[in-house]
């Protein structure tokens, strides 16, 4: 069944990206619908806070803000890679994981603990341990070498069931709890993970249209317009990636295309958010 789902997903890549090009909407509102459950009972510690917040460091910081540049022209945001998370944003992931029933999910926000994020890896048995030990040690490895606190890269890591925050977008951190509320009700999460690695825009579809249907759920139009302009150019790479893979010499000008198409259709269907709701947004 799963790579039935994966060939689906393989096909529907190209027919997205069409989809982008002619200005339709791509993402509908879809909520994850867990029928079950697969949390490692040790990761349930009451002792230890859900949420943790790294310390401030100017220096590193401001080096992390700069690296992120880049990401911000790309995706015309000045909020990612900010390595400065601000409340609205915490509460927004934190309601969420609460709504959704996933006390297990640990939230480090611009923190850098490798050590910690080891023990919780020992910890999680929902995943097989010759994949947590060889995988997901790596993952654990290159967060310890490379360190999202100075190189960013918004993430959740199944295999530490840890989500992992440098952007101050409260939308990309519910993109990011959407990938723990569907990994946790997969009963294979070490064999889901490595489907990542092949078909990555599966996974990405989920999550992203979970957001989507939580915000309509709360009719929060101002986090949907976010979403609008945040998560179709995201997803706009998603698909460049998914089609480079299929053209590899032209993957780059292909990644580039498709996430610009991304912010054009986004933007469109902003607009028109902000066009029906003119009580919420007067004359923005």
């Amino acid at each position: 069944m799963a790579f039935m789902q994966l060939e689906r997903f393989g096909r529907a890549s190209l027919l997205l990206a069409l989809c982008l090009f002619a200005g339709c909407r791509v993402l509908s509102p879809v909520a994850i619908e867990p029928k079950s459950q697969y949390i490692a009972p040790a990761l349930l510690d009451a002792s230890d806070p859900q949420v943790e917040i790294g310390r401030p460091n100017k220096v590193i910081d401001t080096v992390g803000n700069v690296i992120g540049i880049p990401t911000k022209l790309l995706f015309w945001n000045r909020r990612l890679e900010q390595h400065k998370i601000s409340e609205e944003t915490l509460l927004t992931a934190t309601d969420y994981l609460e709504n959704n029933g996933l006390p297990h999910v640990k939230l480090r926000a611009n923190q850098y603990a490798p050590l910690e994020d080891w023990g919780r890896l020992r910890k999680n048995t929902t995943v097989s341990p010759w994949i947590r030990y060889t995988v997901g040690t790596l993952s654990v490895a290159q967060e310890a070498v490379f360190p999202g606190r100075v190189f960013g890269g918004d993430h959740f890591n199944p295999y530490t069931q840890t989500i992992h925050l440098y952007s101050d977008l409260p939308t990309v951190a519910l993109h990011e709890c959407a990938h723990a509320k569907d990994f946790t009700r997969r009963e294979y999460q070490g064999l889901y993970s490595l489907a990542y690695g092949i078909l990555p825009i599966w996974h990405e579809t989920i999550a992203t249209e979970d957001v989507y249907a939580y915000l309509e759920t709360a009719d929060d139009q101002r986090l949907l317009v976010e979403a609008d302009r945040v998560l179709y150019p995201a997803y706009g790479s998603y698909i460049g990636n998914a089609l480079g893979n299929v053209v590899p010499a032209y993957s780059f000008p292909i990644y580039l295309g498709t996430i610009a198409l991304g912010h054009a259709n986004g933007r469109a269907i902003a607009r028109e958010r902000i066009a029906a709701h003119p009580e919420i947004f007067g004359a923005d």
